[in-house]
């Protein structure tokens, strides 16, 4: 089991750095819900990245008798290309100097997000962009080709979101325990993040992107 979650750590690592999401969040904490808001982000985050790891679990990636795993080989291939494509486009699309860097539209009504609607945003940031998916798929991947039992599985991957929620759940922490005094490292970061939020996803990606790559290749190997 212990192999199987330092399998996962790269993984974990890269979703949990995902500038947007944070970004979103400490947005949230300042809002007119901000502690109802916050907290159904997180519980949709995590629940987001346990429904995504808990489908790859169910489908399965058993090793064959020799060894082998040429699916997972396949999948880890495509994912790995994948974010090289994508790191490719957030370094184009990285602001020049002087230039404003550019926020999705959704984030200018975050003051108005009822609980439902974090809640959702968080589940769709965490299991459906394409750079959390393709690491939560990866990760659960490698758990299910690991040969452990169901239960282990799942502690792995409890393990695996844990690390990857870290960025969302320290914020939130964060805030809870520090009330006003929380504001300016928050905004701090916040505008950090914006400023460096393609630059940061592009050297993510590529780096990422080759490891998940080398794993694919190594598992057809």
């Amino acid at each position: 089991m212990g192999a199987a979650i330092g399998q996962t750590l790269s993984n974990a690592v890269g979703v949990a750095i995902s500038p947007i999401p944070v970004i979103a969040l400490i947005l949230m904490l300042f809002s007119n819900k901000a502690k109802v808001n916050s907290l159904s982000f997180l519980v949709g985050w995590v629940g987001g990245l346990v429904a995504a790891g808990a489908i790859v679990l169910a489908i399965g990636f058993e090793q064959s008798a020799d060894g082998s795993n040429d699916s997972n080989g396949y999948l880890k291939i495509a994912i790995g290309a994948l974010f090289l494509v994508l790191a490719v486009r957030n370094w184009r699309m990285r602001p020049k100097d002087g230039e404003e860097p550019e926020m999705p539209a959704w984030m200018a009504s975050i003051d108005d997000f009822s609980p439902v609607k974090a809640f959702g945003m968080a589940f769709l940031l965490a299991a459906v962009n394409p750079k959390n998916l393709g690491l939560t798929v990866a990760a659960s991947s490698s758990i299910s080709a690991a040969g452990l039992e169901s239960g282990e599985e799942y502690v792995v991957l409890g393990v695996f979101v844990l690390l990857a929620s870290a960025s969302v759940i320290v914020p939130v922490v964060f805030y809870l325990a520090m009330g006003p005094k929380a504001e300016a490292p928050l905004n701090s970061a916040k505008q950090w993040l914006i400023t460096n939020n393609h630059t940061v996803m592009a050297v993510l990606l590529l780096v990422l992107g080759a490891k998940v790559l080398g794993d694919g290749i190594s598992a057809l190997s």
